[in-house]
């Protein structure tokens, strides 16, 4: 335990092209699922925060959609507030995949990092899947494309040297307060969650047959007064009525194994048993009008 004035506390932004991996470090940090993944790109829409405290420091870090070159409302509206976080952290952690060519996604992040005067944490991730000789070559590149606090080589995936990561961060940031009660892990409402967690089975499950534009809006969560059960209500939304047809699936199926996933991981986040009611429905190229990506919660 630190001495009394000695607590630090602060924010962390985590940054990265799209699928650099950026949700499975937010869901290792804390142990819990609060960050759906998926190997599609603009998976994370909204800014994640999940909170690790200890003795010494609470680390509030915020999980940001990935930058990318927009093409619609929906991908000016993500950009927006990678750059709206930037701004608003004490630390910024920068995310690279180390099992890829570092190329113009990650040059292009690095360009709007330089403009800033928060300190940045380069980090190189997935090193579970690299020889020692390709991640040398990867930090020396690293080295070059920007002025960091430190470059650290981890895996999000097995938990391997993310502590090195964490001290580093708390280094950094400044003596505070506590925000948040020590068993808080998120500040996110439990429709949000329980709405990314829906959305990641359909992500999952579809593959290639239905793109990154599906939204969940959950409509009602309601425990039963006569026994210990959740009802949960929620819509999932499509811009095509092929692609209804696909997540509903023949005589209901695909609906019916998207609900079964989803229910198993909300149950293990309420810790009580859930009884999920989906339902799909087309609105018509949402994610291309603002009012429509904002009427969905982003």
């Amino acid at each position: 335990m630190e001495a009394e004035g000695e607590f630090k506390s602060g924010f962390a932004g985590i940054v990265g092209r799209p699928n650099v991996g950026k949700s499975t470090l937010i869901n290792n940090l804390v142990h819990k699922k609060l960050a759906i993944t998926s190997d599609k790109p603009q998976t994370t829409r909204n800014k994640i925060r999940c909170i690790l405290t200890r003795d010494d420091a609470q680390i509030i870090f915020v999980d940001t959609p990935g930058f990318h070159k927009p093409r619609d409302a929906l991908g000016e509206r993500l950009n927006k507030a990678v750059r709206e976080t930037l701004n608003e952290v004490d630390v910024v952690v920068f995310m690279l995949d180390g099992t890829q060519t570092i190329g113009k996604g990650d040059l292009f992040i690095a360009g709007e990092l330089s403009q800033l005067k928060t300190p940045v944490v380069a980090v190189i991730n997935k090193i579970d899947r690299l020889e020692p000789d390709r991640l040398e070559a990867q930090m020396e590149v690293v080295r070059n494309m920007g002025n960091y606090e430190d470059i650290i080589p981890l895996s999000a995936k097995t938990g391997e040297n993310v502590h090195a990561l964490i001290e580093k961060i708390v280094e950094i940031l400044p003596v505070g307060p506590k925000y948040y009660p020590n068993d808080m892990v998120t500040d996110q409402p439990l429709p949000f969650v329980v709405a990314e967690l829906i959305r990641e089975k359909v992500l999952l499950l579809t593959r290639e047959e239905v793109p990154h534009s599906v939204a969940v809006v959950v409509e009602e969560i309601e425990k039963r007064e006569d026994r210990e059960l959740v009802d949960i209500e929620a819509t999932i939304y499509v811009e095509r009525d092929s692609q209804k047809g696909i997540i509903i699936g023949k005589g209901g199926r695909m609906l019916r194994e998207i609900g079964s996933l989803a229910r198993q991981e909300i149950e293990a986040l309420l810790g009580e048993q859930v009884f999920l009611h989906l339902m799909v429905k087309v609105e018509k190229d949402w994610s291309k009008h603002p009012h429509l990506v904002k009427r969905m919660g982003y």
